[in-house]
């Protein structure tokens, strides 16, 4: 008998494993499969703590695709034994992701060097250190995906802050082999958001498409200030549909760094984060 149901409303939902941070993978992979959540993009750490190759057998197991995985990155080491241990861990996390059978590696590019106070060199590091790594990404089939984050963070996790400034850096590389990251988070403040999105569609750079709240205040660790869709002030109906409009078809992963959601039952965190994502996200995606 052929259903007339439709589709699932849930059928592009990630977990990004970083929301149920307490979780092991085997307990995310558990997670997703109990809600009916398709897929999942797992931090390095935790495919790290299962084995890589026991992580993919549990992820593929359960049914479920893998999203993306976080992360690469860090890229502006300035002296040659820092970048040689840069480009050595992100050639391994470039084979973790074939493992894993998703193209899509996260790359959060580094702040300012110990001492640094050089933006400039420091972003031509990024841009010289990605070059060396776009071949072995190309070799194994897998994209890097530059994520733009908060300007908040420019001095110590990324000196990339807008989707334009990434962009730029994917620019002289194929779209298959460098993408870029709208994450709302990151980048629901910029007044060029439109355009850029635009842009990226344009480009057919838009690799993921991670959604979560912007709260307030400010927590005391400013990485612990993402919320779930709803709790904070951003417009997802507006940025989805740029992103929708843009031509990205993609997975959604819900990401978000929060003390008091990381404390919480994770059961409990899935279904307020299928609800939330049901009204709020997946309408205008």
């Amino acid at each position: 008998m052929t259903s007339n149901s439709g589709p699932s409303p849930f059928s592009r939902l990630s977990l990004n494993s970083a929301t149920t941070k307490k979780w092991t993978l085997a307990e995310a992979v558990d997670g997703c499969a109990r809600a009916g959540i398709p897929a999942i993009g797992p931090w390095r750490d935790r495919v790290h703590e299962a084995g890589v190759d026991k992580a993919a057998k549990l992820i593929r197991d359960a049914g479920l695709r893998v999203s993306s995985l976080c992360r690469g990155g860090f890229l502006t080491a300035a002296d040659a034994e820092g970048q040689a241990a840069a480009l050595a861990d992100n050639r391994a996390a470039i084979l973790e992701a074939v493992a894993l059978d998703t193209r899509e590696l996260f790359l959060v590019v580094g702040g300012l060097a110990p001492g640094e106070k050089d933006v400039v060199a420091a972003r031509q590091r990024v841009a010289d250190r990605l070059a060396d790594l776009v071949p072995f990404a190309v070799e194994n089939g897998v994209r890097l995906v530059l994520e733009p984050l908060h300007p908040m963070y420019a001095a110590d996790r990324a000196l990339i802050s807008t989707l334009g400034q990434a962009l730029d850096l994917a620019a002289p590389y194929d779209a298959k082999a460098v993408g870029v990251a709208v994450d709302t988070f990151h980048v629901w403040w910029d007044p060029e958001l439109k355009a850029q999105i635009e842009r990226a569609g344009r480009e057919n750079r838009i690799a993921s498409y991670q959604v979560c709240d912007f709260n307030l205040p400010i927590a005391a660790d400013a990485l612990l200030s993402r919320g779930m869709m709803g709790d904070g002030v951003i417009d997802f109906a507006t940025i989805g549909t740029w992103v929708r409009d843009a031509g990205y078809t993609g997975d959604i992963e819900v990401e978000i760094f929060n003390q008091e959601i990381w404390d919480a039952d994770g059961d409990s965190v899935l279904a307020t984060m299928k609800e939330r994502y049901a009204g709020l996200v997946q309408p205008y995606a």
